[in-house]
């Protein structure tokens, strides 16, 4: 096996791939990197790694898009950094661009080959540009929760003009979260609780997914590995959550007050995360409102977003998890574990006192014991109403005519092309 520019695909090369990651301080919520021991090459087609103790999920793990990848060792600069992206995988890049790339079929693939020879995959920005495109055949497929989002009004707009429209249920779940550290009121798991029980999960459902999303009150869809036991959907109850605020000291109205302030909150939006956020913000506003809570709208572009959430910019906030393949573990260390930088994503909750050693303790739990610890963690995300999970995210595609056997790729790190053919 050689990568698409002909270098060996053998131990030296995986060796190599493999310490570009493994091991670094970085990476270690990950189990395979915190306790990667070494490697030690046995011949050309056989690598050791050597682990501290057994690894679960090592094989998950392995299959991240990042950090894990396996790229020829001369895909990169000298010092070290990314050049250029050479795999062994069934497509090779023949272009890119800022307006999108092209991609050529790797006759030389070790599996399965693509039925068409060329692949090109287009930049649009706007999703009415994306749905025009598709109508008038200038491209054949679009879609997903992060590549090409589609709402659900769209989807129905491209399904009465005669286009295929596929819905997956996904792996991925919004969240609304708290940040307790710029909010006193959110301090009180009362109020959160109050908040929790003041939305109505059905609602925000039908306005951004026209009913096609699940609600719920779970971290994680059922389909996401040791996702844990199932809580009930919180359903909207403004009389509970009224004497919730009125026990936590918030009275009065129309806007309730404790200590001569407002109990007023802001919600950071960004159209740009998610479709159609601006309109469930709104709806959450006039439901809040029901309970004497005063709740203003900052909508923000991406960017803004990106340097807001991690600077903790927010009162409450709309997240999602990470999706498949990094589950359960990369939302638990990553959006929760105060400790581990995660970048532009930000945090759903931070307590170092009482969650930090909870998601500790189930990184470093052994394989029977795993699903206890990490239950202890969803166990105490509910009971101290931490944060206010609301639905689990479909993934939309929509496709040509002439696209046949399209199937939702397993996550949204896969190109959709397995499978599929293509009429003339």
């Amino acid at each position: 096996m050689t990568f698409h520019d002909g270098t060996p695909f053998d131990a030296a090369a995986v060796e190599w791939n493999l310490k570009r990651w493994i091991g670094l301080e970085a990476n270690n919520w990950m189990n395979s990197s915190r306790l990667y021991a070494g490697t030690d090459i046995v011949d050309d087609d056989h690598v050791n790694v050597r682990f501290k103790e057994p690894v679960l999920g090592l094989l998950q793990e392995f299959a991240y898009v990042r950090p894990v990848r396996l790229l020829s060792p001369k895909s990169v600069s000298g010092d070290g950094s990314y050049k250029a992206p050479v795999g062994t995988g069934p497509w090779h890049q023949a272009t890119a661009g800022n307006e999108g790339s092209a991609f050529e079929r790797f006759d030389a693939y070790w599996g399965d080959k693509p039925s068409f020879k060329y692949l090109e995959v287009k930049v649009l920005p706007d999703s009415r540009g994306r749905m025009a495109a598709l109508r008038a055949g200038d491209v054949d497929l679009i879609g997903g929760a992060f590549v090409s989002p589609l709402t659900a009004t769209e989807a129905e707009t491209l399904k009465g003009a005669g286009i295929d429209v596929v819905i997956d249920p996904g792996t991925t779940t919004m969240i609304m979260a708290f940040n307790t550290s710029r909010v006193e009121a959110l301090r009180d798991p009362k109020v959160r609780k109050a908040i929790n029980l003041g939305i109505d999960r059905a609602a925000i459902s039908q306005v951004l997914y026209r009913g096609l999303a699940t609600s719920t009150g779970n971290l994680f869809s059922e389909t996401v590995p040791y996702s844990g036991k199932r809580f009930d959907v919180p359903r909207r109850d403004t009389e509970t959550a009224k004497s919730l605020l009125e026990e936590a000291g918030w009275v009065g109205g129309p806007v309730r007050q404790k200590d001569g302030k407002d109990l007023a909150i802001e919600l950071v939006v960004s159209e740009e995360q998610v479709p159609g956020s601006r309109s469930v913000a709104e709806v959450i506003q006039s439901e809040l409102q029901e309970i004497g809570v005063t709740l203003t709208i900052r909508s923000v572009d991406h960017a803004s977003r990106h340097s807001d959430i991690p600077e903790r910019k927010f009162d409450l906030a709309f997240f999602q998890t990470f999706g498949a393949p990094y589950e359960p573990f990369g939302t638990v260390v990553g959006l929760f574990l105060s400790t581990y930088d995660n970048g532009v994503d930000g945090k759903l909750f931070i307590d170092p006192e009482h969650l930090d050693p909870l998601v500790l303790a189930a990184m470093s739990a052994p394989e029977g014991e795993m699903e206890a610890a990490l239950q202890k963690v969803y166990d105490w995300l509910h009971d101290n109403d931490a944060i206010a999970p609301l639905l689990f995210v479909p993934g939309i595609w929509a496709h040509a005519a002439r696209v046949k056997g399209f199937q939702s790729p397993a996550t949204e790190y896969d190109m959709p092309y397995e499978n599929i053919t293509l009429a003339e």
